[in-house]
């Protein structure tokens, strides 16, 4: 029983969410090893026929094939369901992988979806072009505006779709209020919660149907591995997820699953640690720029509204130079310890620019219509002495004369 510890819900019901992400999930084998097994195969060997017969219909349990069932990956999932609240999981292959899985496994020709306006490059691409050339009709709204949902709602609305804080314009949604609407007229809400993890928000107990996550980001939190994951009820997980994910093969790997792991283990230290240090940077940059957007800036306009969803703010904020493109860049290249790179949740100090990188695929209309403008960029602050990263800022600023 000690073994499987981490699975047993007597125990982990008891544990609180930076113990379980340490210790959640976890199934140690007969060797009795601490850190969890790393199980590279990609098919099982059953005794007799009739058990591979069992195990298809589900009348046996056990694993079948990595596309389904991996050990290192199944004890990943268990640890991303205990750390959020949610009855269950399933890992993916990438963010944007259980993004498009989470909308595709439950939307049909006909069905109509409201999405935040404020989203990742390619979540808005799935709004604007990849649902619309499968019959699915789609509207976007400004998040932040409550009436806005309730409004866009039809007859045929299956599903909202939004990230708080969203990327990169670090928009706060109204969980509970869009939940609310929500449920009150039978829609499903899928969330994306990258920025903040379940170590710094959980939007379930504020009543969101269904969580997905970029796993690359703050769950690896050391840019290593690709990974996603998408958190919901067990009937959801098993009877609306699974067949699409079983039959179109979005697979996180054993390796990536495993590296996640052990990402899990300092997330909660790592998170706490560099919003910490993001809140220090952005107080010293909202001196010195026209404007800084970070949920934990009392000058954001929605800085209570993030403090009563979230825990602490996150390591990322968008911060706008007054000029173009040429002394956003200019400011980029001027840095000597931030590294110029389109990633986040790292815990490296990394910066980009979003209107030519990550939302680059983005009509510029839909670009500038929620704030995405030539001088905005993105920062992800990390885990190196917050002095220094000023310190980098200080000597770029006066280099483009700032």
């Amino acid at each position: 029983m000690k073994r499987k510890s981490g699975q047993d819900p007597d125990i982990t019901k008891n544990w609180k969410p930076a113990t379980l992400a340490v210790r959640g999930g976890s199934a140690r084998t007969e060797y009795g090893e601490t850190s969890e097994a790393l199980f590279l195969t990609s098919g099982y060997c059953y005794d007799r026929a009739e058990d591979a017969a069992a195990r298809f219909t589900g009348e046996q349990q056990g694993m079948t094939y990595s596309r389904l069932q991996n050990p290192t990956v199944e004890m990943l999932e268990k640890r991303i369901a205990l750390i959020e609240g949610a009855e269950a999981c399933r890992a993916t292959a990438s963010g944007m992988a259980a993004m498009t899985a989470a909308l595709l496994c439950q939307l049909s020709a006909g069905d109509h979806v409201v999405g935040g306006k404020a989203l990742f490059g390619s979540c808005r691409w799935l709004v604007d072009t990849l649902l619309p050339r499968f019959g699915i009709e789609t509207t976007t709204v400004d998040a932040r505006d409550n009436a806005a949902w309730e409004k866009a709602i039809r007859p045929n609305t299956k599903l909202f779709f939004f990230e708080t804080p969203a990327n990169p314009t670090m928009d706060i949604a109204d969980l509970k209020g869009i939940c609310d609407i929500a449920k009150a007229h039978g829609i499903v809400t899928v969330v994306d919660n990258a920025f903040a993890t379940p170590a710094l928000q959980r939007p379930m107990e504020f009543g969101a149907d269904v969580v997905a996550y970029s796993a690359t980001k703050m769950m690896d939190g050391q840019g290593r591995v690709l990974a996603g994951a998408i958190c919901g009820t067990e009937d959801f997980i098993l009877n609306t997820l699974l067949p699409f994910h079983r039959n179109t093969g979005p697979t996180l790997s054993a390796f990536n699953a495993w590296v996640v792991l052990k990402g899990l283990e300092t997330l909660d230290l790592r998170i706490r640690k560099q919003s910490e240090n993001a809140l220090k940077v952005a107080r010293f940059l909202e001196e010195r720029l026209p404007k800084v957007l970070y949920p934990g800036l009392e000058s954001h306009p929605q800085h209570e509204l993030a403090m009563r969803q979230m825990e602490l703010a996150g390591p990322i904020f968008s911060l706008y130079t007054g000029g173009g493109r040429k002394e956003a860049h200019g400011l980029l290249n001027a840095l000597e310890l931030v590294d110029i790179s389109n990633n986040i949740g790292d815990s490296r100090s990394l910066m980009t620019h979003p209107a030519s990188t990550t939302h680059y695929g983005m009509a510029e209309e839909a670009r500038l219509e929620v704030g995405i403008t030539e001088d905005m960029l993105r920062l992800n602050v990390g885990l190196e002495h917050p002095d220094d990263v000023i310190a980098d800022f200080d000597q770029a600023l006066r280099a483009i004369g700032r």
